[in-house]
């Protein structure tokens, strides 16, 4: 598919609460994308609930092309022991494949990263799906790198509650 390059008004704003809808319909798309639309069982109402309401799990990054939604960034504050500093960590970047090859997916992550180093961040972690190969390449572009020193290891569902609720002495 051939990428539209034409100059744009690209306006990054931070997400609110009504954009709930529109943020989980790109993470729907984008979970169609890399084949795991199966995996998302997140409601506009979760987001709504965990993204905006009184101490908030996550912010976003909308981008806008001439007013109209164009991708996200959802992000949240994360901390190094080892750096004895804060970071960000980018659960998702998204951008509709029409608005792709105009550097919005980048223009996303360097007003995130600007946004943490504010706070006083100095780093920026993501994960990226193994076989997004695309994806990797982007970020690789960019000067994110692979952490050849960690894997992603998680518990989800029935398996952590049963983990989270055994009794004591079974721990």
């Amino acid at each position: 598919m051939r990428q539209d390059t034409r100059p744009t008004d690209i306006v990054i704003r931070s997400g609110t609460v009504n954009d709930a809808d529109a943020i989980h319909a790109a993470l729907l798309r984008l979970g169609t994308h890399i084949g795991a639309h199966q995996e998302i069982t997140s409601t506009p109402d979760d987001l709504r609930r965990y993204g905006f309401g009184e101490k908030p799990a996550f912010s976003t990054l909308i981008a806008e092309v001439d007013g109209e939604f164009a991708g996200l960034c959802l992000h949240f504050p994360i901390f190094s022991t080892w750096m004895g500093r804060p970071g960000v960590f980018v659960q998702d970047l998204y951008v509709e494949d029409r608005f792709r090859g105009r550097r919005i997916g980048e223009k996303l992550l360097r007003r995130v990263a600007r946004e943490c180093r504010a706070a006083g961040g100095v780093y920026l972690r993501l994960s990226v799906d193994t076989d997004n190969e695309t994806a990797k390449a982007f970020y690789e572009k960019l000067g994110i790198g692979w952490s050849s020193y960690e894997q992603v290891q998680k518990i989800v569902g029935e398996a952590f509650f049963a983990f989270a609720d055994a009794p004591e002495e079974e721990r």
